[in-house]
């Protein structure tokens, strides 16, 4: 495989969208049709002068006059590689897009975007504040769908995103796509997980080196996760959450959309009962994913963990019946405090329980083998 190449021309659309972000910044949310997706959409030119009519010719004299040779040492200086619309291994998912990125610039390698379509990749989405629910769910769904073969997509944002690429991480491929530079980790509390994925994974983004990110950029690195993959995922969303953002961009480009249910009085749960209401498909599970992507083609998921003794067999169905603290449990099955305690953790350790900061277990989707 060749090394991916972007051409002069493309490349300097980064630097263009870096220098005439300032400017996008205060026109992206001013009246319908300025959000930044669609604001990306017009050529250079036109967007220049949309965005920042004073200031236009200087700054588009500023990118044309970037020199080729200069770019590329930023590239390479940062870690990363670049690729273009014009690139054999430019993402089949992206083409679809009117507002397609011209460049990708990432970390990792690059190979893992060949061959990549829709069919082959899931966005999972939601809420940075998520719940302890909201994470095991994400989390479950990136490693049993990795493990089924799909790259997960997701922002690399605190809560649903991070839950989601950790997951995936534990058993096959992620990309993280990022509203700043692809050498910058954002949250910075994220760098380790950053570094993680450039290692197993990619991190993408339409930005060069060093950009830093702003509002606007959010949503439109959402609609760059959206084409990617053949469904978007919402796990937990408020009302009005960029994560439905996502999904309205993935579903005005014909590709699945999916939502986790949720408590219908819990404000993390509005935004997927809603979707939900108004048509996505349901998602309790990896297999519900495939099931919608893929129809009767769909492999089966099962997803098994270690055997367990009669004594921690009971203790997980104490837990399946609805008993949910270490006093509940011992409770139900009459056991004492510190045998609960030492098995509820044995439990959680081996992958079948989850546990809140409260204290309160729940299932995962681990499975006992049968």
């Amino acid at each position: 495989m060749s090394a991916p190449r972007a051409c002069p021309a493309c490349l300097r659309r980064s630097w263009l969208l870096n220098a005439l972000a300032p400017y996008i910044e205060r026109v992206s949310t001013r009246a319908p049709g300025s959000r930044s997706p669609e604001l990306l959409r017009l050529p250079s030119e036109e967007l220049a002068r949309a965005v920042a009519p004073n200031d236009a010719k200087e700054i588009l004299h500023g990118a044309t006059s970037l020199r080729e040779r200069t770019m590329r040492a930023e590239v390479e200086a940062a870690g990363c590689w670049a690729l273009c619309r014009h690139d054999d291994l430019y993402p089949v998912a992206l083409r679809d897009a009117a507002d397609a990125p011209w460049a990708l610039l990432g970390r990792g390698h690059p190979g893992l975007l060949e061959g990549l379509e829709p069919d082959s990749a899931v966005t999972v989405v939601g809420a940075r504040r998520a719940t302890s629910y909201g994470r095991e769910v994400a989390r479950d769904l990136g490693r049993d769908l990795a493990a089924a073969g799909l790259a997960i997509v997701s922002g690399m944002a605190f809560g649903i995103d991070t839950a989601a690429h950790r997951g995936a991480l534990d058993a096959g491929l992620t990309f993280a796509v990022l509203g700043c530079g692809p050498d910058v980790s954002y949250p910075a509390s994220g760098a380790a997980l950053h570094r993680r994925i450039a290692e197993r994974g990619l991190v993408l983004s339409e930005m060069p080196p060093g950009a830093t990110p702003w509002k606007w950029s959010f949503p439109a690195r959402n609609r760059m996760m959206a084409a990617l993959a053949g469904m978007t995922v919402v796990v937990e969303a408020a009302e009005r959450s960029g994560s439905l953002i996502t999904a309205e961009l993935a579903a005005d480009l014909g590709r699945d959309v999916g939502a986790v249910p949720g408590p219908v009085g819990a404000r993390a749960s509005a935004g997927p009962n809603e979707l939900l209401a108004g048509g996505a498909c349901l998602v309790r599970d990896a297999q519900d994913v495939l099931d919608a992507m893929l129809g009767p083609d769909a492999r089966r998921l099962e997803v098994f963990g270690p055997a367990l003794d009669a004594g921690l067999g009971a203790v997980l169905e104490a837990v399946e019946g609805g008993a949910r603290s270490c006093e509940e449990v011992a409770a139900a099955l009459d056991l004492p405090a510190g045998e609960t305690a030492a098995a509820l953790a044995r439990l959680e350790a081996l992958g079948y329980l989850a546990c809140s900061l409260l204290g309160a277990y729940s299932r995962t989707t681990l499975r006992p083998p049968e």
